[in-house]
């Protein structure tokens, strides 16, 4: 079957880590046999498709929204088929399963400092392959996955060194899809063996200064401060793996993108006030989710980066990874009402 060209194409095909986030507010973490008190509880979504997908459908996205994965035949997958079904997102790539639970995260957040921590049950994500993906029959533009490291059967390395995510972003640029990669802040050794094989297949990259410096070898930050050239040469060493149109890296101070053609742009985040700040989580999916807005309706690279910002700000409203999404004028307006950081580097105009 014949491609679909890229300007006949619409909409945003997230697959990847489906999971039912249990925030937990506590007051301290605690050390080992010492005791902390859970101040609130909420329950949310979790997952690169899930919450970007969410986030789309808040900020209004008017294109077709779909979701690939797997979730188990249990009460959190038909939570996560209903609130998708509210939505407007097509879950027919999204399969359940009796082998394993739905995919299910513990967030222990700090009251007034956002620090988070994550206890995770792999669950169905696990065993998700992919293989009932037919890219000639999937009218979506772009096709984003998350979280590599995270999904068991599509990050196992072969002889080769080739992992089956590189094969089915391979198979997504093929039919005439956009790509785009996320990449879990593990701690491992793993990042080089299993991002490295994706890259190769991915127009776009969106991860955090963390990952970004796990794959390209890179320290970006160093005793809490961000390093700006280590982060411009982690750039550029993800470009070099493969990645054929654009690099961004995000961070709490703003973000980084730099194009295939060598062309850098830098956008600070906007200054939420520490009262404003219910939680971190999600707000580096929340960022993904304005920056695919905007690449895929053909923005300005400036315009997506600053998107990409005032969607976390909002985020960090909640502590729900996508409870504080609102529609895009609203989020848009955030720059207005908080204010835009100072510059990252001395050179930049906005």
């Amino acid at each position: 079957m014949k491609a679909t060209s890229v300007s006949k194409r619409s909409g945003i095909l997230a697959g990847g880590n489906w999971i039912v986030d249990q925030v937990k507010i506590i007051d301290t973490y605690p050390q080992p046999e010492q005791l902390a008190n859970i101040t609130s509880q909420h329950q949310g979504t979790g997952g690169a498709p899930y919450n970007v997908l969410l986030d789309l459908a808040k900020l209004g996205a008017e294109f077709p929204l779909s979701g690939a994965g797997m979730v188990g035949k249990d009460a959190y997958g038909e939570q996560i088929l209903a609130d998708c079904a509210r939505h407007k997102i097509d879950t027919k790539l999204l399969k359940t399963t009796a082998d394993a639970p739905t995919s299910f995260t513990d967030v222990m957040t700090v009251a007034g400092k956002g620090q988070r921590t994550f206890f995770h049950c792999r669950g169905a994500n696990a065993l998700w392959e992919a293989k009932d993906l037919d890219f000639s029959k999937i009218k979506a533009r772009i096709f984003h996955l998350g979280y590599l490291l995270l999904l068991d059967k599509l990050d196992a390395v072969n002889k080769e060194g080739i992992t089956p995510a590189a094969k089915l972003l391979q198979a997504a640029q093929n039919a005439g899809l956009k790509t785009c990669v996320d990449v879990v802040s593990e701690a491992s050794d793993r990042f080089k063996a299993v991002a490295i094989p994706a890259l190769k297949f991915c127009d776009y990259a969106i991860i955090n200064e963390y990952e970004a410096g796990q794959v390209a070898g890179f320290r970006i930050r160093k005793d809490g401060v961000l390093d700006t050239v280590s982060l411009r040469h982690a750039a550029g060493a993800i470009l070099q793996f493969g990645v054929k149109e654009l690099i961004v890296i995000h961070f709490p101070e703003g973000c980084f993108a730099r194009t295939r053609d060598g062309k850098d742009h830098w956008q600070p985040s906007l200054k939420v006030p520490d009262k404003h700040v219910a939680g971190t989580a999600g707000a580096g999916d929340a960022f993904c989710a304005g920056m695919l807005f905007g690449l895929h309706e053909g923005w300005e690279l400036q315009r997506c980066l600053l998107l990409g910002v005032c969607a976390a700000a909002a985020s960090l409203s909640d502590p729900t990874c996508t409870g504080g999404m609102k529609p895009l004028a609203q989020v848009e307006a955030l720059k207005k009402k908080y204010g835009v950081r100072p510059p990252l580097e001395p050179e930049e105009e906005y």
